[in-house]
Parts: C-alpha cells; sequence; structure tokens
C-alpha cells in the first residue's frame, strides 16, 4: 500500500480502509509525511488511521484516529445531510477530506465515483454516471467557483455539496445558492477526522467551546487519540481524560445563536499599531465588492505599525487564466489602496482597512485548496 494516493490508486486505498474499519487490518498512513513502521509504545486499540497534518505551522504532526471516530464521522455527516448516498470523490485521496469522503461510500454500501485529477468535464462526465437516488460531493472553493462558472447545473444533481479545505467567500455561497446549489460549509481538519462542524453548526455528538481569546475547542467521539509518537505535542493539544476527548484547535471564533463563525488561525492574526485585526473579517468585506471574485488578507512587516493589513484580490473573470497575464494588470488599475479603503470603509473600523493591495489572476495555493499565505507575502507588486 503506497502511502502517497496517487490517481489509479484509490481502490486499494479504499480497500485498506475497509478492512481498517472492520478492525481486520493495519493502521493506515496515506501520505508521506505518515510513512514508515508503527512505533513501539500505547496506540489505540483501533487504530484505524494515521493522517498528517498540513503541517502549515512547521513539521506535519500525525493524528491517530480509530475505527470508532471514523464511523462517527461519516454517519453523522449523512445524517446532517438526510441520509446515506453515492459519493463522488473530486479531490486528493490522501487527505482527510478526501479519506472521508471514502469512508463514506463505505458506511453508505454504495459505488464511489473517482475523478482522479479535477476538471470541469470530468467532474461533469462522471455526474451523469451517478446512479443512486441521492448523491454527494466535498470540492474546495476553487473548484466550486469553477464549476458554478461553467456546469452549475451538474451541481444541482447532488442532495449536498461539502464546501470545506478553504473559507468560503460570501460571494460564493451566494451565487451557489443563487444557482439552486446546496453547498454546506464544512470546519474541520484531521485531529478531528475532518468536517465536524456544518454551516457553524456541530455534527451530533460534536460540541464547542471557546477560550478567553477566542481560541476554539472541539471535543466528541470524532477527535483523535492525539499524534503518533508526539506525547509532547499531544498533551499540549488534546484532553484525551474524558470520554468525549478534546482538541484545541489553532484557530479563534465566535459563536452567535448556536452557530460558530471561524475568524481564521491565531497565528494569521494581523497586529497593526497594537490593534488586532481577524483577517476572515477583512476578507468577508472585501469579496463582498462588485467585480471580486476572491480575496485574502495576511499581514506584512512595516516599519512605522509593526504590521500592516494587506490584501490579495482576484478581480471576477480572472479565476483561471494564467499567471502574470496583461489582463490581471490592467485590472489592478481598478483597485489601488486608496479605492480599496474607501470602498471598505463603511464595513471595517479604520486600524482593519489595508494598506497595501495586490491584484493577481490566481491565488497561490496549497494542500487541498488553502491560500497560501507564505507565498503570497513574497510575490511582487505590493501597491502601497
Amino acid at each position: 500500500m503506497p502511502y502517497a494516493v496517487r490517481p489509479g490508486e484509490v481502490d486499494a486505498y479504499r480497500s485498506a480502509l475497509e478492512r481498517a474499519l472492520d478492525g481486520s487490518g493495519p493502521a493506515l498512513a496515506p501520505d508521506s509525511a505518515a510513512s514508515g513502521p508503527l512505533p513501539d509504545g500505547p496506540l489505540p486499540d483501533d487504530l484505524a488511521l494515521v493522517v498528517s497534518t498540513s503541517g502549515s505551522t512547521g513539521s506535519p504532526k500525525r493524528a491517530m484516529l480509530t475505527a470508532a471516530a471514523l464511523r462517527a464521522s461519516a454517519d453523522a455527516t449523512h445524517e446532517r445531510l438526510g441520509g446515506p448516498g453515492q459519493w463522488l470523490l473530486a479531490m486528493p485521496a490522501q487527505h482527510i477530506a478526501g479519506t472521508q469522503v471514502i469512508i463514506r461510500s463505505l458506511r453508505a454500501g454504495t459505488d464511489l465515483l473517482v475523478l482522479d485529477r479535477f476538471d470541469v468535464d470530468g467532474f461533469v462526465s462522471l455526474t451523469t454516471q451517478l446512479t443512486h437516488e441521492r448523491a454527494y460531493t466535498s470540492v474546495v472553493p476553487t473548484q466550486l467557483g469553477r464549476l458554478l462558472d461553467a456546469a452549475p447545473e451538474s451541481l444541482r444533481r447532488y442532495a449536498g455539496v461539502l464546501l470545506g479545505g478553504a473559507a468560503a467567500s460570501p460571494t460564493l455561497l451566494a451565487r451557489a445558492a443563487d444557482a439552486g446549489v446546496r453547498v454546506l460549509t464544512t470546519y474541520g481538519m484531521s485531529e478531528t477526522a475532518g468536517g465536524c462542524v456544518y454551516d457553524g453548526v456541530p455534527l451530533a455528538g460534536v460540541s464547542i467551546e471557546l477560550e478567553d481569546d477566542g481560541r476554539i475547542t472541539l471535543s466528541g467521539p470524532t477527535i483523535a487519540h492525539g499524534y503518533l509518537a508526539d506525547p509532547e505535542r499531544t498533551a499540549a493539544a488534546f484532553d484525551l481524560s474524558t470520554p468525549l476527548r478534546q482538541f484545541r484547535t489553532d484557530d479563534l471564533g465566535k459563536v452567535r445563536d448556536g452557530v460558530l463563525r471561524v475568524l481564521g488561525r491565531r497565528d494569521d492574526v494581523i497586529v497593526t499599531g497594537g490593534m488586532k485585526v481577524a483577517p476572515q473579517v477583512v476578507q468577508d468585506a472585501a469579496a463582498a465588492l462588485p467585480g471580486v471574485a476572491d480575496a485574502v488578507a495576511l499581514a506584512l512587516p512595516d516599519p512605522e505599525w509593526g504590521q500592516v493589513v494587506a490584501l490579495a484580490l482576484v478581480p471576477t473573470g480572472f479565476g483561471h487564466v494564467e499567471r502574470g497575464t496583461s489582463d490581471a494588470v490592467r485590472m489592478s488599475e481598478r483597485w489601488t489602496v486608496r479605492q480599496v479603503r474607501d470602498a471598505l470603509r463603511a464595513d471595517l473600523p479604520a486600524y482593519a482597512l489595508p494598506r497595501r493591495v495586490l491584484v493577481l489572476d490566481a491565488l497561490p495555493l496549497r494542500g487541498p485548496g488553502k491560500p497560501d499565505r507564505v507565498a503570497l507575502a513574497t510575490l511582487p507588486g505590493w501597491q502601497d
């Protein structure tokens, strides 16, 4: 069984997952960061999967998920969606989101359709091959945007489209709703067996707590049993002393009327002139502007303010062209720093208004579709 699940190898991975869920197979390590023999020492009794985190804050951690946790996640997802159905896998299998699509298919007892490499035509073709009355898929915002641009009718075939991997802009969600597509935003990570909060509401058995600074803690049956061979980081992030395990995320959020809003990672918070700015708040305001397809806020160093709010914009209509095209450069004339600040002034406090702007034809991405802020910070062309 290869550790990196490449196109064409999903069937073997699916069979290995099936054995693991039944308790008759070894623990799985679906990517290179989780490879190698299991170390000596205590392991969960029904360990089924070792899956690496994204490693966005340093070396990847290897979350240990039991068969019970994986089953709980899949079953709770089907309960929220309205019942089991047939799944189309449209993202890499080695990421926890892709792995969970396979597990949900196994739990539903339906045939899994696999799109080896994402493209709109392939997605549309596989959608026509669905045989179950209820069908589901899971995508990231970039994929959803492309499908809404070219083939929204294919998305209407699905009883639910899970959207995760990165924050979705309100504009994108509004487009999906206008197209009659049922999208459920998901929040979760490898340590929670994938998405465990849908549309801001936790799945059955999962609970949310916020620490004094807004840090999100999740608990429930889907939580991992810590990190493989890493007791120090396990102790820092997990409480395994109770039946409902707890996991302290690296994210900040707020809850209103029982609905969680994720504000972004703690280490992404921008501290400018002593004021703290949550990037998600800036991104949501910017993405709602006419003519903006996507937006990412990040911190850039500044000698006067320490950090400043920087905003990368993708204009509408330029999500699929090659980077560096003259069209996107010309669009930058519409989005000077002054124009962006004026457009956002009614929605953001003065200290949160961007002081630097970069216009791109596509955002650099990492992992399953997360904006790459490190890469963005090094790109040329920032206006100030």
